[in-house]
């Protein structure tokens, strides 16, 4: 009997470290997805093939293909008109990257998931969160290729909704692999606690997500890059214009202004929220991993809102853009991880 529990842990253990692999890989494409749009590399591959495209240009004569297939569209006629086959290579490899590094997470969930299936260390009554999550995966490659068509025929850009929604997916994808990964490696079982804290850090997580969200439509539309000052904007705390579009809920979306407003005051009220949240917390809780999780993310809220006010003034230069979206995900990654610890402590 002992032993059978031991080889049950073991296999849980195995199966957490293979989704904590995961996650991190899914950290490492919405990097890799960031670098792409920050070089305006996005719709340098104008087609969707998710087996032939695995494949590079591999001659002169194909390289020649794929650029005169890039010629066809909106940016490069109207953007990029004149580049050379030496820069499209460059924005060429940086999509190429991201696509191949999305087959790779492909690979990297099947592959162990078929083996530890196969060894029956997935119980029947786990499985439905799995294959959920392979769903997801499956829909992401999907809404990558929706995000790219949408700026092939009409625009220069992609569409800056459907960026945010490829990028939510991205973070679903993370918080569930991470949050799945800590069920297993604590051995997590039906019960779980409910409770003020609890529905606290369900907030946090919530609003970490939405605030990612709105990170996205400013990067979609170039937000970041038209109001500079703070803690000013636009030299005043409230700036007009905030509803200059007609109708008014396309100044949500749409409006530089706004968006960027609204992306600054979600970020002081989650951080006020965090600091309350984690006050509470180091009062009130004696759980080691409680008390370890809250500092962490009263940490790393502190250290985003530095990162997303440095890249702001300094308009948003490369590196410091792509930390803070990271950045973005850790916040996230650290929130999920507290939640689990109060939830089931």
């Amino acid at each position: 009997m002992v032993r059978e529990t031991t080889l049950v842990e073991n296999a849980d253990r195995q199966i957490a470290l293979w989704l904590f692999v995961v996650a991190g890989f899914v950290l490492m494409m919405v990097l890799v997805g960031g670098l792409t749009r920050l070089t305006d590399s996005g719709l340098s591959i104008t087609e969707w093939e998710p087996i032939r495209g695995a494949i590079p240009p591999l001659s002169e004569a194909a390289w020649m293909v794929a650029f005169e297939k890039y010629k066809q569209i909106p940016e490069y006629m109207l953007i990029n008109a004149g580049m050379s086959l030496a820069e499209f290579k460059v924005i060429y490899w940086w999509e190429w990257a991201h696509r191949f590094l999305g087959r790779i997470v492909g690979f990297v969930f099947l592959i162990p998931f078929l083996v530890f299936l196969w060894q029956g260390k997935i119980k029947r009554g786990r499985l439905s969160p799995l294959l959920l999550l392979f769903a997801l995966g499956g829909l992401q490659g999907f809404m990558g290729w929706y995000m790219v068509s949408s700026g092939l025929s009409e625009r220069v850009d992609v569409s800056q909704y459907r960026l945010a929604m490829h990028l939510g997916l991205a973070l679903i994808i993370f918080a569930a692999s991470l949050w799945l990964g800590l069920s297993y490696w604590r051995g997590v079982s039906g019960s779980y606690i409910s409770s003020a804290r609890v529905a606290a850090g369900g907030t946090i997580v919530g609003l970490v997500f939405t605030q990612s969200l709105l990170g996205a439509l400013v990067a979609g539309i170039d937000a970041g890059t038209t109001y500079t000052d703070w803690p000013f904007m636009d030299g005043d705390l409230i700036p007009s214009g905030l509803l200059a579009l007609d109708p008014a809920i396309s100044n949500f979306f749409e409006n530089h202004l706004t968006v960027q407003f609204d992306h600054r005051m979600l970020a002081y009220l989650l951080t006020l929220l965090v600091f309350w949240h984690v006050r509470n917390i180091l009062r009130e809780e004696n759980t080691q991993a409680v008390r370890q999780t809250a500092k962490l993310l009263g940490l790393s809220i502190v250290f985003q809102v530095v990162l997303g006010i440095a890249a702001l003034m300094l308009v948003v230069p490369m590196g410091l853009a792509a930390a803070h979206q990271i950045g973005a995900v850790l916040v996230l990654g650290l929130g999920v991880a507290h939640v689990h610890f109060l939830r089931f402590n």
